[in-house]
């Protein structure tokens, strides 16, 4: 962490959910109530603002509507299995602290978390008013590298939810060979089986990565291709037959895959500047829930004590 910087940190407050409660076991309250996600997702939520010690914290959460991407394709996401409702339950309480810790909540209907997350970064970067802010996103899945430049990085889940990794634009280039946007467009080829974008039936990862490198991106590709060049000869002949019938699908592919960073929002960074909690407040709802191991890793804790760096993963909780 650069002491110098001043921080925007974005939670991706779904995907984190999500990785929690899959990371975790059902740990569950005083009432019996499982709240593993909320404590996987506060683990996360207290380790982040310590490393960062951001000045602006916001949250990001999905409605459950169907989005923009939904109308346009009714297949999207299709095929992902129901949310239980015992992770869906643990939503409301994961708020409820964001709230103690008067961390802003962005939603909007008709939008997912990225699309929200995508805009804030954009007009955090776009804002002349308040220079120096670096954005971290903080998330449980990949959907949002597309958004990485020299302003914007993101703070990954790599397994479970102590092993982390921070992609930048050059670490993402190492890993993919691709920049940041263009893995829109790797996805437009390959798809993303997770939210059942379709991408170009029967082109796979290698395949994808390489025509990418070679032409940039996808409408380059498709303009080679129908151009019949000398470079688009290079190509594969069952390749190009794949590119040219499933033209359609690669397009509709990178238009579900591209996180939207104008959605309508009421969105001030000055607004989102983290001063302070509801210490008292903060503390019964930890005790009430059983998270006891959590209340010395609150931010500024007085009884912050050295034993705590050791204390068990699941020590004090329900």
């Amino acid at each position: 962490m650069d002491e110098k910087k001043k921080y925007l940190v974005i939670f991706d407050s779904n995907a984190v959910i999500h990785r929690a409660f899959h990371a975790l076991p059902p740990l569950t309250a005083k009432n019996g109530e499982v709240v593993g996600a909320v404590y996987g997702f506060l683990l996360v939520f207290l380790k982040v603002l310590k490393e960062f010690k951001p000045e602006f914290v916001v949250a990001a959460f999905d409605l459950p509507f169907p989005t923009f991407r939904h109308k346009k394709y009714k297949e999207y996401k299709a095929k992902r299995p129901p949310t239980p409702e015992s992770l869906y339950l643990q939503i409301p309480k994961v708020k409820e602290f964001m709230k103690t810790f008067n961390i802003p909540i962005f939603e909007k209907e008709g939008f997912e978390a990225d699309d929200v997350i995508g805009t804030i970064a954009k007009q955090t970067s776009e804002n002349h008013s308040v220079s120096g802010i670096e954005t971290i996103i903080v998330s449980g899945d990949l959907d949002t590298l597309q958004l990485v430049d020299s302003n914007t990085k993101i703070y990954n889940l790599r397994k479970g939810v102590k092993d982390t990794v921070l992609y930048d634009e050059p670490m993402i280039k190492e890993k993919y060979g691709l920049t940041p946007k263009q893995i829109l467009d790797y996805k437009a080829l390959r798809g993303d089986p997770s939210d059942n974008i379709p991408g170009v039936t029967g082109v796979g990862e290698k395949t994808a990565i390489d025509l990418i490198k070679e032409f940039d991106n996808i409408e380059n590709l498709y303009q080679e291709v129908e151009q019949n060049s000398e470079k688009a000869k290079g190509i594969k002949s069952g390749t190009r037959e794949k590119l040219i019938k499933y033209k359609g699908q690669a397009f509709l592919s990178k238009e579900l895959a591209e996180i939207n960073t104008a959605v309508p929002i009421d969105y001030n960074v000055e607004d989102c500047r983290w001063q302070d909690f509801n210490r008292k407040k903060a503390v019964d709802i930890l005790e009430e829930f059983g998270f006891k191991s959590l209340l010395d890793k609150l931010p500024g804790s007085e009884t912050q004590k050295q034993t705590s760096k050791q204390a068990d993963l699941f020590g004090g909780t329900g």
